[in-house]
């Protein structure tokens, strides 16, 4: 906020400003929206499979970001009223928790896709040893590990923001993280063909090879989405670090509320391209609406 402030006396650009009724209202529907994707996999035990397991994980990580900004968006409010005191011990403690919130909710959004990637890689180049390769349990204790791990690095970085020997880290984990997701799709998409071509002598391989690729697209359209609504985000915290006086940088900063909001927008995106793209989800969510069996 104090860079934000600053930034205005060095550059023409206005600060773009959110609503606060729109800021609330897309915050809400995304962490609804992730809520029954939940609800969905928990009542109908045939998703109880790993792949829908990581989009839980994948759920609960847009509705952490959803909720931590509508904390920090109430938290300005609070201090703008004078409620609260920009410099006091228990708002500092407040705000370092919120910044774990954040921290926490883009590295398990990362770490989810990761999973949910190599979990369709395992499907199509491993198709026939996949139920032995990826059990229910050997999911579940990843993503136990996946996310023992990310509450420790977000808790060591909210402590240590401040240094810079923990921001570069926390910065260059994002595009290579994606970097690797993204010679992950090459590779199975460059051999998904030849693949094809082997198992297309057994019975309907042709069948399950189209389901696993419907599968790897969507897993596409999620990284892309998330790389638009997060990148631009991270690209501040960046700016804001090593170049707070810069007047490029500082125009660019002018857009943080605009930044914000679109992370709560990738978290009402990433329902609907699940409940689209799965037919098991739709009728799921019919099941819940109409209180049918």
């Amino acid at each position: 906020e104090n860079i934000s402030d600053f930034s205005l006396n060095i550059t023409d650009c206005t600060q773009v400003v959110v609503p606060e009724e729109v800021f609330f209202t897309v915050a809400a529907a995304g962490i609804l929206e992730n809520l029954l994707i939940l609800i969905a996999v928990v009542r109908n035990k045939n998703l109880h499979l790993p792949m829908y397991f990581f989009i839980c994980s994948l759920a609960i990580s847009d509705m952490l970001g959803s909720l931590y900004k509508t904390l920090e968006n109430i938290f300005i409010i609070l201090c703008k009223m004078g409620y609260l005191t920009r410099h006091g011990d228990f708002e500092k403690k407040l705000d370092d928790a919120m910044d774990s919130m954040f921290i926490l909710s883009l590295l398990g959004s990362i770490f989810s896709l990761l999973a949910i990637a190599a979990d369709r890689y395992i499907t199509i180049f491993y198709a026939l040893r996949y139920h032995n390769i990826m059990t229910l349990r050997r999911a579940l204790v990843i993503l136990a590990i996946v996310w023992t791990f990310c509450a420790g690095i977000s808790i060591a970085i909210a402590l240590f923001s401040y240094e810079a020997a923990t921001v570069i880290p926390f910065t260059i984990l994002f595009p290579l993280m994606m970097f690797f997701i993204l010679c992950l799709y090459v590779h199975m998409f460059l051999l998904a063909r030849s693949h094809a071509r082997k198992i297309a002598s057994l019975p309907t391989s042709t069948v399950h090879h189209r389901t696993n690729m419907r599968g790897a697209i969507t897993l596409t359209i999620f990284l892309g989405v998330f790389l638009c609504c997060w990148a631009p985000f991270v690209l501040h915290i960046l700016l804001a670090r090593f170049c707070p006086h810069n007047p490029y940088c500082a125009c660019y900063m002018s857009i943080f509320h605009v930044n914000g909001t679109l992370i709560m927008c990738n978290a009402i995106i990433n329902p609907m391209i699940f409940a689209f793209r799965s037919p098991e989800l739709r009728s799921t969510f019919k099941k819940m609406f109409y209180c049918s069996r």
